[in-house]
């Protein structure tokens, strides 16, 4: 069974998304498109906090959200549970976010990636592996600050 995954995006991300979308396709994903659907204003926590709390539930294991600097997506997306959401600039941070944090959503910044670069980056944070061992015993203590929280 294909892979599932969930991508979003505000009105300055509209463009790059819709362009990463053929590509996630052709890694042989199936992606589920949260919005939005044009280059019209839209608010990035209604997008990205849809999405987000779908990767949070467990309905997805992955996702990517995308908006102009990456930050306003980053920011609502680690507001959920048991999301680890990396705003990744270029290849290496794709590689070390998966690696060390086993970031389960990626955000792109629409603003300053350009469309090759995007895909750079998209390529290694979906082939890159968890490396586990102290790295685990670190998300293990994010997931106990979490659990404090509620």
């Amino acid at each position: 069974m294909p892979e599932k995954i969930v991508i979003a995006a505000d009105h300055a991300g509209y463009s790059l998304k819709e362009a990463l979308k053929p590509y996630l396709t052709e890694m042989g994903l199936v992606v589920t498109d949260f919005g939005t659907d044009s280059d019209q204003a839209v608010d990035y926590p209604d997008t990205g906090g849809k999405a987000a709390e779908a990767v949070s539930t467990g309905l997805f294991p992955r996702g990517i959200l995308i908006c102009g600097s990456g930050v306003g997506m980053s920011i609502v997306a680690n507001r959920f549970p048991g999301v680890r959401a990396a705003l990744c600039l270029d290849e290496g941070m794709a590689r070390l976010s998966r690696m060390h944090n086993d970031a389960n959503i990626l955000v792109l910044a629409s603003r300053m990636t350009d469309m090759e670069t995007a895909v750079g980056i998209l390529r290694v944070w979906l082939t890159t592996p968890f490396e586990g061992g102290r790295h685990q015993r670190r998300l293990d203590k994010i997931s106990e600050i979490e659990l404090k929280l509620k």
